[in-house]
């Protein structure tokens, strides 16, 4: 989709958010496809020493604890990974994850998330406007609606940011 992009694994973190059982089997339009695709890119990141924080969901429908607002089998943390909870859509309103981004030293987010038009979009919008980069790994994110997905990643995003697919951010580490 973009232009060869060069990724510093010392200033490159992975966000991947909301990749729990009940959001991908309700609002991914391909959930097998975008499990597949966010776990070849979290092998690439570790494999790279990027670092990989992962953002699930916990308010709303979410409070209360079930099996499947657990994270899907497809793309578990590794030991030592850091999970961050949030209440809202957006990862950076109700958590602390900017202090720690900006503590750990990263300034580029490399993004995975369902949904397209909610924590990813969030994700994209509060990253401009506190001057981070972004990258959206465009096949490991989905949305319930897949029309609004093309459009975010093919016409929102790289407006500001860089979108390319899992088989780009592979080449690019």
């Amino acid at each position: 989709m973009n232009q060869q992009v060069a990724i510093n694994p010392e200033t490159a973190v992975v966000l991947i958010m909301d990749f729990q059982q009940r959001i991908i089997n309700n609002v991914a339009s391909e959930p097998d496809a975008v499990v597949t695709n966010a776990a070849a890119a979290l092998a690439g990141a570790r494999q790279a020493g990027i670092p990989v924080i992962y953002v699930v969901h916990r308010g709303g429908a979410f409070q209360e604890y079930a099996p499947d607002v657990e994270l899907h089998q497809g793309v578990l943390p590794a030991e030592g990974e850091l999970v961050i909870t949030k209440t809202k859509p957006g990862p950076f309103s109700t958590t602390a994850l900017d202090v720690t981004l900006r503590e750990m030293g990263k300034d580029t987010l490399i993004i995975m998330g369902v949904a397209t038009s909610g924590c990813v979009l969030s994700s994209v919008r509060w990253a401009v406007d506190v001057n981070y980069k972004f990258i959206v790994v465009s096949d490991a994110c989905s949305d319930a609606d897949p029309e609004v997905h093309r459009v975010l990643t093919g016409k929102v995003y790289p407006r500001q940011g860089t979108v390319m697919t899992t088989e780009e951010f592979l080449g690019a580490i």
